[in-house]
């Protein structure tokens, strides 16, 4: 990674260290993140979304390790491994059986959670730097469309709102979402 690319997450990292929500490009639209195990930045990105804590999140991440703390691995037989890995990196959502130790603010009202491994270079990027996966859901207010430009996030959410700069990947929609357990469909791609 160049240095140009290093200071434009610096600040983006600090805001996510600082228990901040930030928005950041993925594979469709813009994203509102935040870190995953502060229940301050989760309980604002609920806030800011209108969305009720007992839908769940999703949970982005560079890798699948970054993604064990929180959901039960061994929930999943090596058929059910072998698929999910075989959709990762890349636009599928898979919903895992959670750890029980897993905040019910990210798994909502369900014992499972929404994960992905990304394959968006800057969500990769954010989420190594950032050394754990972040939570995920499209940057937009109740109502309003999800945005796809920097000016788009800047215009529903302030100028001083912390975003990284960058383009959203070539997808037309959202992530596929897929029960990992059963396979079935729970959101089209």
């Amino acid at each position: 990674m160049n240095p140009e690319q290093t200071s434009a997450f610096a600040p983006i990292i600090a805001a996510l260290e600082n228990q901040q929500v930030i928005a950041y490009p993925t594979e469709a639209v813009f994203g509102l993140g935040c870190d995953p195990d502060s229940e301050q930045a989760v309980k604002q990105l609920l806030a800011l979304k209108q969305r009720p804590w007992e839908k769940g999140l999703i949970l982005i991440a560079a890798d699948y390790a970054q993604l064990a703390p929180y959901i039960d691995d061994g929930a999943l037989n090596e058929q059910q491994r072998a698929t999910i890995f075989a959709s990762w990196p890349g636009p599928v959502t898979w919903v895992i059986p959670a750890k029980p130790q897993t905040p019910a603010l990210l798994t909502g009202r369900f014992s499972s959670l929404a994960v992905r491994v990304s394959d968006h270079p800057l969500v990769q990027q954010l989420c190594r730097q950032f050394g754990k996966p972040l939570v995920s859901t499209s940057a937009n207010l109740s109502g309003e469309e999800p945005c796809r430009s920097v000016a788009e996030v800047q215009q529903q959410f302030g100028d001083a709102f912390p975003v990284l700069s960058g383009n959203v990947g070539g997808r037309l929609n959202p992530s596929e979402i897929r029960d990992a357990l059963t396979g079935e469909l729970i959101r089209q791609g």
